[in-house]
């Protein structure tokens, strides 16, 4: 919903412009942009035994999707955008806290080909997944897949805590995936290129660290080489799954043998072409497949 200049006073009305009720979150975000860019995807996931869990169920086709039915009700969020294209997110706790490991992997059949990829999102989101997090990571590489993170914003912020959790997650890695302030605030520090060399320094050989940088474009290392893509200007209203969106493009070219570079350059140019089109749900599926053309 938005958009709005500032808070109203508490007990007010407030009248946006613009709305739309649709499937959010990181990873299906994530599914919903590879099937914009007209890519195959496996979305494992959960949803609450409510009016919202069944709808949910519904919004995936054409996609694979396996859902936990947890005895609660679904997730809800939503999210507030500003005028300044800042936005904020007001997230119930619901079925997200009840996917299982278990349940998990049983839905996850060894790799089909080598370079295969599962993408982790949402952990602070997911208790009961991110308690055994370090062993899905591991279990995963053992079926033959390549392990991409995008870690999202802890509720409790980036304490002493949660970044010693994430250094057990980090040298798991293949592709870590965040934004400049998780960059950041991860890092504990204020400098961006100190942060990255920190990060770098954690991942295993040959993985790779993305930065996200909002409508700046992206930054890339691997093996010791940094590159910087800028991304094209839009005008956008929604930017609600900017960096899912991104995901989406840069595994989808990564899949395809795409080098740094290239990967880095479609996953901007998918973040623009899904981000312009409000509302999402007119989208055609593959609609955005030329996204991927790469040199």
């Amino acid at each position: 919903m938005g958009s709005i200049d500032g808070w109203p006073q508490i007990g007010t009305e407030v009248i946006m412009s613009r709305s739309e009720l649709r499937a959010g979150g990181s990873g299906a975000n994530a599914a919903l942009a590879m099937r914009h860019l007209g890519q195959p995807a496996h979305l494992i996931s959960a949803v609450g035994n409510d009016d919202f869990g069944t709808w949910l169920g519904t919004q995936f086709h054409q996609l694979r999707s396996d859902f936990q039915v947890c005895p609660v009700p679904s997730t809800v969020s939503v999210g507030i955008m500003h005028a300044d294209g800042e936005r904020n997110f007001f997230t119930t706790q619901g079925h997200l806290e009840h996917l299982s490991p278990g349940y998990a992997l049983e839905q996850l059949p060894p790799a089909a080909c080598p370079g295969s990829i599962v993408l982790f999102t949402g952990v602070f989101l997911l208790p009961a997944l991110r308690r055994d997090y370090p062993y899905l990571m591991n279990t995963v590489a053992s079926l033959g897949y390549q392990v991409a993170l995008d870690t999202g914003w802890p509720s409790d912020n980036w304490n002493a805590d949660n970044r010693a959790e994430f250094a057990t997650w980090l040298p798991l890695c293949d592709h870590l995936l965040i934004n400049e302030l998780e960059a950041l605030s991860i890092t504990d520090t204020s400098n961006l290129d100190s942060a990255i060399a920190a990060l770098s320094a954690g991942l295993k050989p040959g993985a790779t660290l993305v930065v996200k940088t909002g409508p700046r474009g992206a930054i890339g290392v691997q093996n010791n080489e940094l590159i910087e893509h800028a991304s094209e200007t839009a005008a956008i209203f929604d930017t609600i799954g900017a960096g899912d969106s991104f995901n989406a493009g840069y595994l989808a070219a990564r899949l395809q043998g795409a080098s740094l570079p290239q990967a880095l350059s479609t996953g901007c140019r998918a973040a623009v072409a899904i981000l312009t089109r409000f509302p999402r749900h007119t989208i055609v599926p593959g609609e955005f497949a030329s996204v991927l053309t790469h040199g």
